[in-house]
């Protein structure tokens, strides 16, 4: 059974910086595309950054220039490196995973984590 286990987040001010982790375990085959998402109180979730396997990376508008991710594929886990934080990015965070297990290839979702950003 794959699991996604997030880590990091937190309360910062505006202008600071927080690092979030996730990792994948279980039976893993191979890991596709990973990538991090947000949910804010009465919105929908959205996109925040993805990464290929090979490390092509995609951001959000609203993010590019200020966060970063990454991943250790050794490690199957993509990290998220948030600075100059904002109070609009308070939210939720989500990690994602494509991942082929056994014959099954699908999505995986972690717990999500809180973060807090305060002006």
């Amino acid at each position: 059974q794959v699991q996604l286990v997030q880590s990091g987040g937190g309360l910062v001010q505006a202008g600071g910086s927080l690092r979030l982790s996730c990792t994948a375990s279980g039976t893993i085959f191979s890991i596709n595309d990973m990538g991090w998402y947000r949910q804010a109180p009465g919105k929908q979730r959205e996109l925040v950054a993805t990464i290929t396997s090979g490390g092509s990376t995609n951001y959000a508008d609203s993010v590019k220039g200020r966060f970063t991710i990454s991943r250790d594929n050794a490690r199957n886990t993509v990290y998220l490196q948030m600075n100059s934080l904002k109070p609009e990015d308070t939210a939720t965070y989500y990690c994602n995973a494509d991942i082929s297990s056994w014959l099954v290839r699908d999505g995986y979702w972690g717990h999500g984590t809180q973060v807090t950003v305060s002006s």
